[in-house]
């Protein structure tokens, strides 16, 4: 069995964070996910606090497990969330789109465990100083918003420049995904694109299939003139956008609303088309639709093959 320091700091049997994915990453495939052993997220995204908090107890009445809540930064309703999550106590906070400076005094009074997700070296290191236990390294080869670093390059840095324990994520869907970033210094990893396929995931099956039917070339960034680049499957949405992100004539007001509800429309309503589907370089590998307990459980069973049989490459 893998065990690195994030089993005993977070209480989890295995090292795998499931990624906070607006409009995706629900109670459900929270509960799900902390149930097979794993750190269920629950996502706040740009929701208001009584949303979040109804969340939380839903998670809490399917799972006795650890759990987390990620909290995007560029959220409007991030200081009502933030103080949603101190007054309930949810053992895990990851954050991403922005610094958490400003709310980590807060949650850790509250004995929360704060793991950042970084873009960056210098980034890493100044969490580590504001308190974070851990922080989750993403490579742009992940879905949705990305930093301009590859999860190769970037973990290792990392895992150099901090104390603490570095997740990798970013391209991550099997157990060599999980093998490989162990062998980067990596103590754990944090997977969205594979739970996209699982069972307990509530978006519309038309999603999953895509996700299932994606190709190594199947995905494209836009809005990197906006400084905040997103990774999603090719569609009319995503064609639309890169032409207008070229048009110079079209202001990053008009871009950016072009942009609003696209998620939504992929997730909650299934819309395949002017819907922004959200997915990473990873969705080729992934082949079926699964539990999210035969998720984790495959991966880390591949893990361990592959770590107990690296002898071979040494003489």
């Amino acid at each position: 069995m893998i065990s690195t320091r994030l089993n005993a700091l977070l209480g989890i049997r295995y090292p795998i964070f499931q990624g906070g994915m607006a409009w995706v990453s629900d109670a459900y495939l929270a509960a799900a996910v902390s149930n097979a052993g794993g750190l269920g997220i629950i996502a706040a995204m740009n929701a208001p606090a009584n949303y979040l908090r109804e969340q939380i107890a839903l998670c809490r009445s399917m799972t006795d497990k650890p759990f987390g809540v990620n909290i995007m930064l560029m959220s409007p309703f991030v200081p009502e969330t933030a103080q949603v999550v101190a007054e309930e106590k949810v053992p895990v906070i990851t954050t991403g789109a922005g610094l958490p400076g400003k709310y980590m005094p807060g949650w850790l009074a509250a004995g929360i465990k704060v793991v950042p997700v970084v873009p960056s070296v210098a980034i890493a290191r100044r969490v580590a100083r504001e308190g974070a236990c851990a922080v989750v390294a993403e490579g742009c080869e992940a879905g949705g918003h990305i930093g301009e670093l590859t999860t190769l390059t970037l973990v290792p840095q990392i895992v150099d420049a901090v104390n603490i324990p570095v997740l990798a994520a970013g391209g991550i869907a099997d157990g060599r995904g999980v093998a490989a970033a162990l062998m980067l210094g990596a103590q754990g990893v944090q997977c969205g694109t594979r739970f996209l396929a699982a069972n307990e995931c509530t978006i519309p099956d038309c999603y999953k299939d895509r996700v299932v039917a994606a190709r190594d070339i199947d995905t494209v960034v836009t809005g990197r003139r906006l400084g905040h680049p997103v990774r999603a499957l090719k569609n009319s949405y995503m064609h639309e956008f890169a032409r207008r992100e070229a048009n110079a004539a079209i202001s990053n007001e008009e871009l950016e609303q072009f942009g609003t509800g696209a998620l939504w429309r992929a997730a909650r309503q299934g819309d395949m088309e002017t819907g922004c589907v959200m997915a990473g370089q990873a969705a080729a590998l992934v082949k079926e639709k699964l539990p999210a307990r035969d998720i984790i459980e495959a991966m880390f069973t591949q893990a361990e093959q592959l770590l107990r049989g690296a002898g071979q490459w040494v003489s």
